[in-house]
């Protein structure tokens, strides 16, 4: 969903952006925007090497990145949850600034302060996204944008390089209530493919012809695809945080409650995730959830 032609092309090499938040979804983000020709100054709470692409800058403090006399009139965080992000952006509000919370948080919650930066002038837009880290490398994430409509057509050709599928689905909390449904459905599969490995495992079956016939037919799905290596060889090393998944499951359970809305399937998967913190493996990739149904069931075997 990019404006097309030479004159999106145009509009992104005349852009000057800051990207706060250079971790496992910010700093691909960020390197497809700048190598897009989109000028991006960016900074990152903890040290990190800098990317050698033409145009991307690292600036040792956010008040840097994204000073008036860079030319920023753009800010996309990437950072977890509102908390960082007001403490981080509040001091760099100004009129006819856009803040961009691309980070997952309660629709709620960012509402009432995209309210609050609107009287210091700035427009707030959120734009979670889908796809995790192989979706940002690659420019495949989709991208759920919340916002008022000249602000998000602004916006667009910046997503476009983002994302393959970007759509504006109302005003500011919108794109957050649409990742709070996507973030249940892809907990709720990832937490089935577990049950569907353990009780392979446990009944002789080889699991890598299971998933096999699960991929190709109606059980098939993004997640297993993405995700099936993960399942085979037991290497959990984190695409998507096991501990993040569990705050969004939160987000999705309070969205549904304010609506008056039943969830009970996402309420038990909440649980499954929780124990994945409660154990220990708050920073396992998400598919590691399958640990914790093996625990249930008396343990891994070999």
């Amino acid at each position: 969903m990019t404006a097309g032609g030479d004159a999106a092309e145009d509009d992104l090499r005349g852009r000057t952006v800051a990207v706060l938040g250079l971790g496992l979804m910010g700093r691909p983000m960020s390197r497809r925007l700048a190598q897009a020709g989109v000028r991006v100054r960016a900074w990152n709470r903890s040290a990190t090497e800098p990317l050698d692409v033409e145009g991307w800058s690292l600036h040792p403090s956010a008040e840097e990145a994204c000073t008036p006399a860079s030319g920023v009139d753009t800010v996309i965080t990437v950072l977890p949850g509102l908390a960082p992000v007001a403490q981080v952006v509040e001091p760099l509000l100004r009129p006819g600034l856009v803040v961009v919370v691309m980070g997952t948080t309660s629709p709620t919650d960012l509402r009432a302060w995209a309210a609050r930066a609107a009287e210091r002038g700035a427009v707030v837009v959120d734009a979670p996204v889908s796809g995790g880290d192989v979706g940002a490398a690659t420019g495949r994430l989709s991208v759920m944008v919340g916002g008022d409509d000249d602000a998000v057509a602004r916006l667009m050709p910046l997503f476009g390089v983002l994302g393959t599928v970007v759509r504006h689905l109302g005003p500011v909390g919108s794109g957050q209530v649409a990742k709070a449904c996507n973030q249940a459905v892809v907990a709720t599969t990832l937490a089935v493919l577990g049950e569907a490995v353990v009780l392979a495992e446990r009944s002789g079956l080889d699991v890598e012809a299971l998933l096999d016939v699960l991929g190709s037919g109606l059980a098939g799905s993004r997640a297993l695809e993405v995700k099936r290596e993960k399942l085979l060889s037991r290497d959990f090393t984190p695409g998507g945080l096991s501990v993040n998944q569990h705050h969004d499951l939160g987000f999705a359970l309070a969205s549904a409650r304010e609506v008056g809305v039943a969830t009970p399937v996402t309420a038990a998967v909440d649980q499954l995730f929780g124990a994945m913190r409660w154990t220990g493996r708050g920073g396992d990739d998400h598919s590691g959830v399958l640990q914790v149904l093996e625990d249930l069931s008396g343990g891994a075997r070999g």
